[in-house]
């Protein structure tokens, strides 16, 4: 399961020209869901994000999760983090899970996001989304958990 992260003072996703979802102060998940993926890979990264520490103490240094501010978290399913480009210039999507299996996955890492404590908006699964954001800090965070797992 990969997950592109990124901190935000405010995220919106618009379907069909309408705002579905947004947030203020928080963070912005783009979650691919992959063919090997299983249930605790969806576990782990949901903990991995949700203790995510990216928000500044009092001393200035990334200490506070966005539970620790109260922050939001803007969810939405992206596939394409699974686009392969080793080969030519048309990226190949073999590795994203099939649209049946994934939106499962997606659901629970949603519902376990919530169990844990975070305050979740999401996007719609399948649906041609328009994502706007604005970036605080930069900070974006990259992870994988076949990645994750190997350290």
């Amino acid at each position: 399961m990969r997950a592109v992260v990124q901190r935000v003072s405010e995220a919106k996703v618009s379907i069909d020209g309408k705002v579905f979802s947004e947030i203020k102060k928080g963070l912005l998940l783009l979650i691919a869901v992959s063919t090997e993926d299983q249930e605790d890979d969806v576990k782990y990264l949901a903990e991995k994000c949700v203790g995510l520490r990216v928000f500044e103490d009092d001393n200035g240094k990334m200490n506070l999760s966005a539970k620790d501010i109260d922050g939001e978290f803007l969810i939405i399913p992206n596939f394409t983090l699974y686009g392969d480009c080793s080969h030519g210039k048309r990226p190949n999507f073999m590795s994203a899970e099939r649209p049946e299996r994934a939106v499962r996955l997606f659901e629970l890492f949603l519902s376990h996001c919530k169990t844990i404590g975070a305050s979740v908006c999401s996007g719609r699964f399948g649906a041609d989304m328009k994502v706007s954001l604005i970036n605080d800090g930069p900070i974006t965070i990259f992870m994988d958990t076949v990645q994750m797992k190997i350290k």
